[in-house]
């Protein structure tokens, strides 16, 4: 047994393991956690398949960016772990059923001639780059699917963000387009006023008289 076959054994086990203890850690955290494990260990068997675009994309797109957003999350959410595992034990069976058939069908798929022959590289193939191959192909065959990909996925995460949000009826916000078309007269108002005093004699008042001073006065 060389030192590849060795390596690719170490990490299928632990590849393996850290699947599991996806599902069956209780602490969500560590799930995701072991989620971060399983993916390193994937982006390591990409690397010994020599598929090291792949392997970097895994660890660059999943691990760098979508995990850490999973982790923030669960880790800001309040979540109920009791609620969640309720009827994990009876969806069990119906689970294993489901795996085992999928198994199956790779073992199906997987043991046919073809599958079998493509395990020897062609002719020429350890000459070439695989990452420079594939970034050729994708800026230019596959140019305008690259860039339609990449304007569905602006607009879905502006329709997520539009679905999602909520005004707030405790908090202030700035209309700047009613402040760009406000005039004078919405904001000032003048209003003509009479005098206190032409007030009290249309009332048929008399204006009081002015008090004497503290000091002074007849005894």
């Amino acid at each position: 047994m060389d030192a590849k076959t060795l390596l690719f054994f170490a990490f299928s086990a632990v590849l393996l393991f850290a699947a599991v203890r996806v599902i069956t850690a209780r602490n969500p955290v560590h799930a995701v956690l072991y989620l971060v494990l399983a993916f390193f260990t994937a982006a390591c068997l990409w690397m010994l398949l020599k598929a090291e675009f792949l392997a970097i994309a895994l660890v660059l797109v999943y691990v760098g960016a979508v995990m850490v957003l999973f982790l923030f999350v669960v880790m800001m959410l309040d979540i109920n772990v009791d609620r969640l595992r309720q009827g994990f034990w009876k969806s069990l069976p119906l689970a294993t059923i489901v795996a085992a058939v999928i198994v199956l069908q790779l073992w199906l798929v997987l043991s046919q001639g073809e599958w079998q022959a493509m395990r020897e590289p062609g002719p020429g193939i350890a000459q070439h780059n695989n990452i420079e191959q594939l970034g050729l192909l994708t800026f230019s065959e596959y140019v305008y699917p690259l860039q339609i990909a990449g304007c569905l996925l602006l607009v879905a995460i502006v329709s997520a963000i539009a679905l999602t949000l909520r005004r707030r009826k405790d908090s202030k916000y700035q209309s700047p387009s009613e402040q760009v078309r406000v005039r004078r007269e919405d904001r000032v108002r003048l209003v003509g006023m009479a005098a206190e005093a032409d007030a009290r004699q249309d009332r048929g008042g008399v204006a009081p008289a002015p008090e004497s001073d503290a000091g002074s006065g007849t005894k």
